[in-house]
């Protein structure tokens, strides 16, 4: 089951807010996210689906209200004891929201995790306001499916009509379309070769960050410089290249 993958998989389960500081891959993509969401427009409430432990919406300041959404119990547990928050776990195929309940939503590289898609968008979709905000991240083009899809429970990657086909059906509309990640993420691929090394290196990585100093800050730089070019290579690529798409909606 998906559930018991992301309950059992550390490296998702272990993540924190200090990851956008450990990973330049995640930096790039919050950075990005950052630059394309309206940041002058004030949220009343909005949701991150799938949010793991690391959410965008924790780098968000004009949503008033955060409520945090995850299949795994686990990378909730940070979120418990903010009194502004209200994490749940379940399933994003039967969200337990009244419909209309927020006008922002984030479901960052969720939709390619989840067997029947078109159900999930309904959902997301029922659960939004009229004229809210659907923010969402996606592996792009299944010509790039690789075995480090399968290994993180991807069922398919999306081509960029595709994806707006299945939101327009539910009456949300495209309103902007930015890659997320270009060729740099080949890397993914690579790590594929011998998955537990790679996690085990994340988890030793993570540790050694947070216990010390000297190597957090010498860290925070060499994440500073990657995070920027794999920024310029996301933005000046053209859309076959890219690997992750970002694609923002409304509902009409």
């Amino acid at each position: 089951m998906l559930k018991d993958f992301y309950d059992k998989h550390k490296n998702f389960s272990f993540r924190t807010l200090s990851d956008y500081y450990l990973s330049p891959g995640i930096r790039c993509k919050f950075d990005l996210l950052k630059e394309n969401i309206n940041t002058k427009r004030i949220f009343s409430h909005g949701i991150d689906l799938g949010s793991s432990g690391n959410s965008i919406l924790s780098f968000l300041d004009n949503i008033k209200h955060k409520s945090f959404f995850d299949i795994a119990d686990l990378p909730l547990n940070q979120y418990k004891n903010n009194n502004v928050c209200y994490p749940i776990c379940g399933d994003l195929n039967n969200l337990p929201y009244r419909d209309g309940t927020f006008d922002f939503i984030s479901a960052l590289d969720v939709l390619e995790h989840i067997k029947n898609d078109r159900l999930a968008v309904s959902e997301i979709s029922r659960i939004l306001k009229k004229n809210g905000i659907v923010v969402i991240t996606v592996p792009h083009r299944m010509k790039y499916y690789t075995n480090q899809d399968r290994i993180i429970g991807h069922y398919r990657r999306y081509e960029i009509n595709q994806i707006i086909s299945i939101f327009n059906k539910f009456n949300l509309i495209n309103l902007r379309i930015f890659g997320v990640y270009g060729r740099l993420m080949i890397i993914a691929d690579i790590q594929s070769t011998n998955p537990k090394k790679i996690e085990d290196n994340l988890i030793n990585l993570r540790n050694k960050y947070e216990s010390n100093t000297l190597f957090r800050k010498l860290w925070n730089i060499i994440v500073g410089i990657l995070s920027k070019f794999m920024k310029i290579d996301a933005k000046y690529q053209s859309n076959n290249r890219i690997r992750n798409m970002g694609l923002i909606f409304i509902k009409k």
